[in-house]
């Protein structure tokens, strides 16, 4: 389930630079010397690799990998080493460290500062690898088919002094390189893995010739046979470009938006995204200081009807606010509580609460692992409450002892459904009730009437082929939702100035809207260095963006409200997320850019 999760990471890619002069550091400096090698450190959640070395030109190569993010060597500059002290930066990602070398040289501590501050200690990598490489040791490569995809990936085994097993992928068609492995295992014909950044678990047998591994690869439910073959070489993942920038401008008034939109999104309206071939259309709708503004290009109408993807979760945690405003619910509530008696069992310890589902640190998976979609072109239509509860009884409501963030559909669709199961009614009508109704909100609703479906402007997937629309049931509260960018430029107003909001006569949960929307908006949580939750909403602190983004299978979504620059703006299109990421995502950041006057993404293929 494609609902929508980037994060700002930057793009990263492959490439490996020597440092020399005012960029380098001379090798044969004793401080060189002494920091060359392999560290890990953590940054908040995500796991980090600094890599220096002495190339055979004497000069030092460094590189860093964000193993999390699947980016690999992304290349240091402005090295530079004293006494006891290093530091460089990181151009692609516009990021600096600076720090100090134990006597050892085993531990470097210092800072990681990319607009925001944070701890970054590395320590070497010390691992000796056995001096008779096992069995299973080497490089593989299999390719992953459903019918639908086809990707290859690639896995690099190796093991140390003590026969511990370790290993690595690389999703070689999707640039990415380098994840980290966890829980390998390998006795006697049996292998296992598993690669916990994309939650996935392979497990199989090594063949009597020591060639082949024949098994199972799952993932967010779904099983898939994978067999890998033994390679006497690695296949190079080929980096994807770098992102090119346009010219910063001066803050655009809206006024002025659909003129400078027109000129960038040129090369996408020729033969890009939206080309005539494409099918493909958008709606942009803008709001700054109050001024309204909704154009479209492509395919797509003003008044085009879009689904919103995982945009619907911020829905769902503004009901949550709503209800708690109320006092039907609390934040701390166990979800437990609010469910059928006795779907699950009220665990020993602590347990997931209302609060955990909406910031997304409940230690749920993405996806259930009794999703067997019947029709994989509408994937969700018979995932029902049955199956969703069938699935917590199983897995159990207990709260992890220590929880990061982890993005979860079936977290906020158990929140949907929770919520709903408190209220004595269904995800849909109290959608409307503590939320569209009050706001006024006509065309954003999930089944659509007869009107509304005529405007539904039909979908298309990352390849631009035709796509259905998608139905969801038990996991509605995670991006069941379809809206107008007239209808979403409202609701992002009403985020962007809760204390002017004048709710619709007839709904009695108007009265906490206000005060709903302000507490939906406080931040609660860590995401990543510098991006923080409040209920479903990402805030970012060095642009002052409440955002978050949706994909379905033939549309996707991209919306943000700037308290700060009193503007926000909603990105609706009718093509789903392609392997390189969403075209709704990079319009809508380059929106944002345009009207905080800073370098804007560009838009051309």
């Amino acid at each position: 389930m494609t609902l929508g999760r980037r994060f700002g990471a930057a793009v990263v890619w492959v490439v490996v630079v020597s440092m020399v002069g005012g960029n380098g550091l001379a090798a044969q400096t004793p401080a060189a010397k002494k920091v060359a090698g392999d560290y890990v450190g953590m940054l908040g959640p995500l796991h980090v690799k600094l890599h220096i070395e002495i190339s055979p030109g004497n000069n030092v190569l460094c590189s860093i990998d964000s193993p999390d993010q699947g980016a690999k060597g992304i290349p240091c500059s402005n090295i530079n080493a004293g006494e006891g002290t290093l530091n460089f930066s990181v151009p692609a990602v516009k990021g600096t460290w600076k720090g100090t070398v134990s006597a050892d040289g085993k531990t470097l501590t210092g800072v990681w500062d990319q607009g925001s501050p944070q701890p970054l200690v590395f320590t070497r990598d010390t691992f000796v690898a056995a001096a008779k490489p096992s069995r299973v040791d080497g490089i593989w490569l299999g390719t992953l088919q459903d019918g639908k995809i086809s990707l290859r990936l690639q896995l690099h085994v190796k093991s140390d002094v003590q026969g511990k097993e370790y290993c690595s992928m690389d999703s070689v068609d999707q640039h990415a390189r380098g994840l980290d492995c966890s829980n390998v295992a390998f006795s006697g014909e049996d292998f296992s893995w598993d690669v916990p950044v994309v939650k996935g678990h392979w497990a199989g047998k090594l063949s009597a010739d020591g060639n082949t591994l024949t098994g199972t690869w799952g993932q967010g439910g779904n099983s898939l046979p994978l067999v890998l073959s033994r390679q006497a070489n690695e296949i190079g993942v080929v980096p994807e470009k770098p992102p090119t920038y346009d010219a910063a401008m001066p803050p655009v008034k809206v006024e002025d938006l659909q003129a400078v939109m027109e000129k960038d999104l040129a090369g996408a309206l020729k033969d890009g995204q939206l080309g005539p071939s494409t099918g493909g259309g958008i709606t942009i709708a803008v709001v700054v200081h109050g001024v309204r503004r909704v154009f479209s290009y492509g395919t797509a109408k003003v008044d085009s009807v879009f689904e919103i993807g995982s945009m619907s979760k911020t829905f769902t945690g503004l009901m949550l606010s709503q209800m708690v405003e109320q006092g039907k619910v609390y934040f701390d509530e166990p979800v437990r509580a609010l469910l059928p008696e006795g779907t699950v069992a009220k665990p020993a310890g602590a347990e997931i609460t209302l609060l955990d589902l909406a910031t997304q640190h409940s230690g749920l998976p993405r996806m259930p692992d009794n999703f067997h979609p019947a029709d994989e072109s509408n994937p969700y239509a018979d995932y029902r409450a049955a199956n969703l509860y069938a699935f917590m009884k199983e897995h159990g409501v207990a709260k992890p002892a220590t929880t990061s963030f982890l993005y979860s559909n079936v977290g906020f669709g158990l929140l949907g459904e929770a919520l709903a199961d408190r209220a004595g009614t269904t995800y849909p009508e109290l959608l409307k009730a503590q939320v569209t109704g009050p706001l006024g909100l006509h065309e954003t609703m999930i089944a659509l009437t007869p009107a509304l479906q005529a405007r539904f402007v039909p979908g298309h997937d990352g390849d631009h082929k035709p796509a259905h629309a998608w139905d969801l049931d038990a996991l509605a509260g995670a991006g069941a939702i379809r809206s107008t960018g007239a209808d979403m430029l409202a609701y992002l107003e009403a985020n962007l100035h809760p204390e002017a909001v004048k709710p619709v006569a007839g709904f009695a949960a108007g009265k906490t809207l206000s005060a709903a929307l302000v507490q939906d908006h406080e931040l609660r949580a860590d995401v990543a260095p510098g991006t923080r939750i409040a209920l479903s909403w990402f805030y970012v602190e060095d642009s002052g963006n409440y955002w978050h983004n949706g994909g379905t299978g033939g549309y996707a979504s991209y919306g943000f409200f700037n308290p700060k620059g009193d503007y926000a703006a909603v990105v609706l299109t009718n093509t789903g997320p392609a392997q390189r990421g969403s075209f709704a995502d990079r319009v809508g950041e380059h929106i944002s850019e345009r009207l905080a006057g800073k370098p804007a993404v560009s838009l051309g293929d």
